[in-house]
Parts: C-alpha cells; structure tokens; sequence
C-alpha cells in the first residue's frame, strides 16, 4: 500500500537557521518558504535525489509544531510522509485495520498540493506518519 518515501520531517525553532546550515554546511538545494496557515506551519524542503527534508517552523503558539517544541526544545524528527496512490483508499484500509487517523479522517491539502492525512503514533511504533497522495 505505501509507496515512496516522500519526506522527512523536522521540526526546528528558526527556520532560518535551518537553512543556513544545510545550505551553508551541506551545500543543500532548498525550496523557498512556504506558509501553511491551515497547518500553523512555515515549511521549506531540502531536496534530495532520493527523497526530500522539510523543515518545519511552527507559525504561532497554536501550531502542533510549537508544541513539539516545547517538548523537544533542540527541535528534531517530527514525522515520516509515505506515498501512496489513492489517499481515501489508504485510509479506509487502515481504519478497518484499527489504525487511527488523526483529526477529522478527512484529508488536508498539503505543501505540495496533495491530499494529506496523518496517522496516530501509536498505532506506528512510535512514529508520526503522514500518508501524501501522489499519483503517477
């Protein structure tokens, strides 16, 4: 059912920051920011040849990333996004098979455009995982 690896993502307190140091450092190629208001996130991606790394910068005290944060104060791995081709699909498998998704059940648009959803951590061995729907 899942495809690709889409991204990794991280969650950081200056986005900036974050992209000086990948830009700087590993001589990253980075996307320009993007705010994702419906998400109370501001994103940029590291692109890969495999895959890619968003960072996440919460935007506000309300974002799930801010809250992260207060947890993780150094920032860190906040979630794994997986492809898949049919999102609703997707979803409906895994709540037959007990897994929860978060929120409403119903997807969101993303930073890419697509469909997104986000699955419960526990029922994922500890891990935030957010299904995109990419097709072709």
């Amino acid at each position: 059912m899942i495809g690709r690896l889409n991204h990794v993502a991280i969650a950081v307190r200056d986005l900036d920051a974050a992209c000086a140091t990948y830009r700087g450092v590993l001589g990253a190629t980075l996307s320009a920011p993007q705010d994702l208001p419906e998400h109370g996130v501001r994103v940029v991606f590291v692109e890969l040849p495999n895959t890619k790394i968003e960072f996440l910068e919460p935007l506000g005290a309300q974002s799930p990333i801010a809250k992260f944060l207060e947890r993780n104060p150094d920032g860190g791995i906040h979630h794994l996004c997986y492809e898949v081709s049919d999102i609703r699909a997707a979803r409906d498998r895994l709540v037959a098979a007990g897994a929860r998704v978060l929120g409403d059940g119903e997807p969101k648009i993303g930073a890419h455009g697509n469909p997104v959803l986000f699955l419960h951590p526990k029922d994922f061995v500890g891990t935030l995982t957010e299904l995109e729907e990419v097709r072709g």
